[in-house]
């Protein structure tokens, strides 16, 4: 009798390890399953869709825009060009203040911008007003980054170029000639797209900025 009862624990010994060994080997499927989901170890592949470049805004003839590089433009023409078989449609700007006339395709327009807003015209006009920022580091590395600021395109860092170059003064020696360069540069650029924004002179426009700068006697001087 003691016999049988040894045989009835072995067996059920032995059924425990086969559930214990069945619910390990499930275990470790389940957790190859999980491992295959997508976002646990592996990354799924991501295929790329090929899209038709869009054109992210519609500038109309006549329209005065703003290539970084170059400053303010307006648009005199809309064409159509065929290169290979694709028909591509693009802007003619003319930039006067430099005498040039850019080609820029129109689903490629991402470096130009409209041109400020009047809320944006009297931020600028804050930023002249205030204490220009003096630096102690070299100059050839202020250059870099004014020359940097006047392309960006951004029109508050041409502002706070023109504000920080400014010199309160017409003596030509209080400037170097690459400093006043970079001011002239800016301060053109400046003036430019305040006379498109305000529909006003030349003139008028000098007189609001030299102004704001503290320069309305050299103003009154040179005129």
């Amino acid at each position: 009798m003691p016999k049988k009862k040894k045989s009835k624990k072995i067996k059920k010994t032995k059924n425990l390890k086969k559930t214990k060994l069945s619910k390990i080997k499930s275990s470790a499927k389940a957790v190859e399953k999980k491992s295959n989901i997508p976002g646990n170890d592996e990354k799924p592949e991501i295929k790329k869709i090929k899209k038709q470049p869009t054109e992210k805004r519609i500038y109309n003839l006549k329209d005065f825009v703003v290539y970084p590089k170059h400053g303010v433009g307006k648009i005199t023409a809309i064409e159509k060009a065929k290169i290979g078989e694709i028909d591509i449609q693009f802007y003619k700007i003319l930039v006067e203040k430099e005498k040039l006339t850019l080609t820029v395709p129109i689903n490629q327009q991402s470096k130009l911008r409209p041109i400020a807003s009047i809320n944006q015209i009297n931020k600028c006009i804050s930023i002249l007003k205030t204490k220009p920022k003096i630096k102690r580091t070299m100059w050839s590395r202020r250059a870099q980054e004014y020359d940097q600021k006047i392309n960006s395109g951004k029109i508050y860092e041409l502002a706070e170029v023109v504000k920080d170059l400014n010199k309160n003064t017409d003596i030509i020696a209080d400037q170097s000639y690459s400093e006043r360069q970079l001011f002239e540069k800016a301060y053109e650029r400046l003036k430019s797209e305040f006379e498109a924004v305000l529909n006003v002179s030349s003139e008028d426009v000098q007189k609001k900025m030299d102004k704001a700068l503290g320069r309305s006697n050299i103003t009154e001087s040179v005129g």
